[in-house]
């Protein structure tokens, strides 16, 4: 990462956000974050994110602005101020189960301030610019591993629609505007820090507090658990190397719409490997020394059966490869949330 890039990042109080921010503040560069630090889960969770955040030692460089994807004006304000090369977009509303009770959290943050993003970025042209997508949007595929050349246009929650429909419209800039667009679609990444309204959290709280815990489909579900750092390295390697042109493609969407004439490129970020729930109940069991309270229900609408990454595109990108397994994540994790939680 070259000398002094200016890079913007938002969604800095949620999990990847932060994660990343931390990562990035060990190099020479100057750093601005946002967030609106909605209410959505604990405040005081991404409130101590982001002071970490702020006492860390190479803080000259940072500078956290307080503010909403929404107000279009305090975006152009960052940009003409800071005028990044490199943005990074993970700010929006999260959760599957809750856009169904909310839709309009969704419209606003993840259409409404995706595109006040986008314009930003054509009106103050950036060399890079990477955003958050989601395992979501493979919706009820059946074919596993989901593979980036899949069919994605049978969406199963809000949730998803909108985060195929921001593939969308960052294809629609990056053939018009020259914009590089990176779309990653993210596999139930965890971790320290990790979201109180994700599985790890929710079981881990409810175990060590003798409560039960709910395991929606009787069970019969698998995840592709992602650790945060390999995450993080997957982003700051693609950091340096923007989306680019597929010289010989000629119309062939249909065989890989994750590729395009346009610099623009899809990837699955996953860890590659499906486990099975009960498998990943039983590991956390064995990691906090207790056993869990279980009570068994049927699906949940906007909800999938499985989730699996084949990862080979962006291993033939940038050279990258999960390395961290559950049982080691799961235990890093425990660790932290013993430690914050006491």
């Amino acid at each position: 990462m070259q000398e002094g890039t200016k890079i913007f990042v938002t969604g800095v109080g949620g999990f990847i956000g932060f994660s990343l921010c931390r990562q990035l503040l060990n190099y020479d560069i100057e750093l601005i974050g946002l967030d609106n630090l909605n209410n959505y889960y604990d405040v005081n969770l991404k409130k101590a994110r982001i002071n970490l955040l702020n006492e860390s030692p190479s803080k000259k460089k940072w500078e956290f602005i307080k503010g909403s994807l929404e107000d279009k004006a305090l975006l152009e304000d960052i940009f003409k101020k800071h005028n990044p090369e490199i943005v990074i977009h993970l700010a929006a509303q999260a959760g599957v189960r809750y856009s169904i009770e909310n839709p309009s959290s969704y419209i606003n943050s993840n259409l409404v301030g995706f595109s006040n993003i986008l314009e930003c970025c054509r009106n103050f042209p950036v060399r890079n610019f990477l955003f958050a997508s989601s395992s979501s949007v493979y919706g009820g595929n059946s074919k596993i591993p989901f593979s980036e050349k899949d069919n994605v246009d049978h969406p199963v929650s809000l949730y998803a629609a909108t985060k195929k429909s921001n593939e969308v419209l960052a294809h629609s800039y990056s053939h018009l505007f020259k914009i590089p667009c990176t779309g990653l679609r993210f596999f139930t990444v965890y971790g320290p820090w990790g979201r109180p309204d994700m599985a790890p959290m929710i079981f881990t709280k409810a175990i060590m507090n003798n409560e039960k815990i709910k395991i929606f489909n009787n069970g019969q579900m698998c995840r592709d658990f992602t650790y945060i750092d390999d995450v993080i390295e997957a982003i700051i390697k693609l950091i340096d190397k923007p989306a680019t042109e597929e010289k010989k493609f000629i119309n062939s969407i249909a065989e890989n719409p994750s590729i395009s004439w346009a610099p623009f490129k899809i990837f699955n970020l996953g860890n590659s490997e499906s486990v099975p729930l009960m498998t990943f109940i039983e590991t956390l069991e064995k990691e906090i020394g207790q056993k869990a309270l279980k009570e068994f229900a049927p699906m949940e609408k906007g909800d999938v059966k499985v989730t699996y990454a084949d990862t080979k595109s962006i291993e033939d990108w940038i050279g990258f490869k999960p390395k961290t397994n559950l049982k080691e994540g799961l235990k890093k994790f425990i660790k932290w949330y013993k430690s914050f939680y006491d």
